[in-house]
């Protein structure tokens, strides 16, 4: 039972730390693409428009997950042993 406990743990440890360097990548994306469109460099300003949208979702999503597991915590936290 510790040792599944431990493999889930690790799994969803994985599963965020993924999560957070897409979000990453997505945000630099959006800022390079941002860059580009400023200096003329970028020719179709909708794919410009496209990046930002998906940064802005996924930031959305990462704080919607993190204040469920936020109120997760502390609903464990209050449970009497």
């Amino acid at each position: 039972d510790d040792l599944d406990s431990k493999a889930v743990a690790m799994g969803i440890e994985d599963a965020i730390g993924n999560a957070l360097e897409t979000l990453n990548s997505q945000q630099l994306h959006a800022d390079q693409m941002a860059r580009d469109a400023a200096t003329g460099k970028l020719q179709n300003v909708e794919e410009y428009m496209l990046a930002a949208t998906e940064a802005q979702l996924g930031t959305q999503l990462t704080v919607a997950v993190r204040n469920k597991a936020v109120e997760a915590f502390n609903e464990i936290m209050r449970m009497q042993v």
